[in-house]
């Protein structure tokens, strides 16, 4: 039992992890609550219903189910990126010197547009993802792991050690922390700014958008509202490993989906919602930057 929810949540907060991580890679550059990245991620759902149903369609995924994944999220990462891209050059460029609050009123005005055009053009009821993953499993001790699971897991690690070796082998992911150290610094150093923001909101909706694909998958239902709750559950776990830290985003992921996955079978399925937040709580009073957030001092 106590195995078998160590797995679902470890998938769990493979996902948030992912999600998190474009909350926190935004705000260590900008300083900047993202909160439309939780439609952004929901949008790379939406289009991964499209394309394996049209793959469906025209008899690819009978005999191409795995490429058909692979497929769609290549499909998704792209689009989706496309409208990370497109959300910061609209809603937030304008305002980069604007007061502190106004690019967060923005952020929520995308976040509302986003769940409106989907609403409509999508519609208000639950979409389908066609179940292309096989549900079989294997056994370790009592505990049941589907193939699924492990894709999901495995996929999400691969992406964030790839983040990883980009942020810190390549001269753009040089540039990403020295502009997140200090963006005036930086650019008297040669450093593009509007680049390194760009390639920013680009990479984190890559990844919200492969956490899009997985869940539809995961779950098998979508809706233009998933993005609202997972937002806020990811944006919780950036908090919680001390947003703007980018292993402090996967640390935080992991333990927010361990934490609601034992709390749901062992106490209540009814208040993980409650259990999750309640434990951010308990580490912002206990240490106010997160897990591995470093502290701020204000200066004078």
């Amino acid at each position: 039992m106590l195995l078998q929810q160590i797995i679902n949540g470890l998938t769990l907060g493979a996902v948030y992890a992912l999600i998190a991580l474009g909350y926190t890679m935004v705000y260590g550059i900008l300083e900047l609550i993202n909160f439309a990245h939780g439609e952004i991620y929901m949008i790379g759902a939406y289009i991964s219903i499209i394309v394996i149903g049209y793959l469906t369609a025209i008899g690819f995924t009978i005999d191409n189910p795995f490429i058909s994944i692979l497929i769609a999220m290549v499909v998704s990462m792209f689009f989706v990126s496309s409208y990370g891209f497109t959300m910061e050059k609209v809603a937030y460029k304008p305002l980069r010197n604007a007061p502190r609050l106004s690019p967060l009123i923005s952020a929520i005005g995308v976040s509302i547009f986003l769940q409106n055009f989907v609403m409509l053009t999508q519609g208000a009821t639950d979409k389908v993802f066609p179940g292309v993953f096989s549900i079989e499993g294997f056994n370790i001790f009592n505990a049941r792991v589907t193939y699924l699971q492990v894709f999901i897991i495995a996929v999400s690690v691969l992406l964030m050690f790839c983040l990883h070796l980009f942020v810190t082998r390549t001269r753009i992911g040089k540039a990403m922390r020295a502009t997140a150290l200090d963006k005036r610094m930086a650019s008297l150093v040669g450093i593009n700014i509007d680049t390194v923001i760009s390639i920013t909101f680009i990479i984190g909706s890559a990844l919200a958008a492969a956490a899009g694909v997985m869940v539809a998958m995961y779950y098998g239902l979508v809706n233009y509202f998933i993005g609202y709750v997972a937002g806020i559950k990811a944006f919780t776990a950036a908090v919680l490993g001390g947003i703007g830290s980018i292993p402090g985003a996967m640390l935080g992921g992991v333990i927010l989906g361990l934490v609601e996955s034992l709390c749901a079978s062992y106490i209540s399925s009814e208040y993980k919602d409650a259990f999750a937040f309640g434990l951010l709580i308990i580490i912002l009073l206990l240490r106010p930057a997160g897990l591995l957030g470093r502290q701020v001092v204000e200066k004078a």
